[in-house]
C-alpha cells in the first residue's frame, strides 16, 4: 500500500498533544518515576526562588500600601490646614469689611453732629420763610449730600412720644390725646439708619387725668 501524503503537509506526530511533566515518565514502563537527586535539588531551588519572589512582591506591596497611607494622611492634613487657613481668611475679610463700615458710619455721624447747629439754622430759616436765593441752594446741596450718606431728619407733630428718639423740653395736658403725644417739634432730630445722631426736641402733651 502506498502511503497517502498528508493533504495539509503536517507530520502526524507533530499534531499529537504533548505533555510536559517535571516528574518525568519512564519510557520503558510508561509510569511516573521518582525525580533524581539532582532534579529534586533543582525543584526545591525553583520553589525557593518562587517563594522568595513572592515574598519580595508581598513586601513591596506592603511598602507601597504603607507609602500610600502616609501620602493620604499628609494630603488630608494639608487639606485641613488649607481649609482652616481659608476659614481664617474669610473671617478676617468679613471682620475687616465690618470694621470699615463701622468706621465709615462713625465718621459720617461725627460730621453730622458737627453740622447740626447749621442744620438747625437752615430749618429755622425755612420755618420763617427766609430760606431763599443762594442760601436756599446751598442748604439744599448740604442736606442732599448728608442724605446720600444716610443722614435723615425726623420728628413730626401728632406722633406718639418715644423717649428713645424724642427729647421732651415742654409738657402739657390735653383731652384730645389718649397717650403721650408730640404737640410741637422745637428742633428736628437726625439719625443715620437705626442710630440716632440727635433726638428730636419736642413739646409733649399727656392725656388729662
Amino acid at each position: 500500500m502506498t502511503d497517502q501524503p498528508n493533504p495539509q503537509g503536517r507530520d502526524p506526530e507533530e499534531e499529537a498533544p504533548r505533555v510536559t511533566d517535571k516528574r518525568r515518565i519512564d519510557p520503558e514502563t510508561g509510569k511516573l518515576r521518582e525525580p533524581t537527586a539532582e532534579e529534586q535539588v533543582l525543584a526545591e531551588a525553583e520553589q525557593a526562588a518562587t517563594a522568595a519572589e513572592e515574598a519580595v512582591m508581598l513586601e513591596g506591596l506592603v511598602e507601597a500600601q504603607k507609602l500610600a497611607a502616609e501620602r493620604l494622611d499628609e494630603l488630608q492634613r494639608r487639606n485641613a490646614d488649607y481649609f482652616n487657613l481659608e476659614q481664617q481668611y474669610s473671617a478676617y475679610v468679613k471682620r475687616s469689611k465690618a470694621e470699615a463700615v463701622t468706621a465709615r458710619d462713625q465718621g459720617v455721624a461725627s460730621v453730622a453732629e458737627a453740622l447740626i447747629s447749621v442744620l438747625d439754622d437752615i430749618e429755622l430759616a425755612r420755618q420763617h420763610g427766609d430760606l431763599v436765593g443762594p442760601f436756599a441752594s446751598i442748604a439744599e446741596k448740604l442736606e442732599g449730600t448728608l442724605g446720600r450718606f444716610g443722614i435723615e431728619r425726623f420728628g413730626a407733630a401728632g406722633e406718639p412720644f418715644d423717649p428713645t428718639v424724642h427729647e421732651a423740653l415742654m409738657h402739657g395736658h390735653s383731652a384730645d390725646v389718649t397717650e403721650p403725644t408730640v404737640q410741637q417739634v422745637l428742633q428736628p432730630g437726625y439719625r443715620m439708619g437705626e442710630r440716632v445722631v440727635r433726638a428730636a426736641r419736642v413739646a409733649v402733651v399727656d392725656p388729662e387725668a
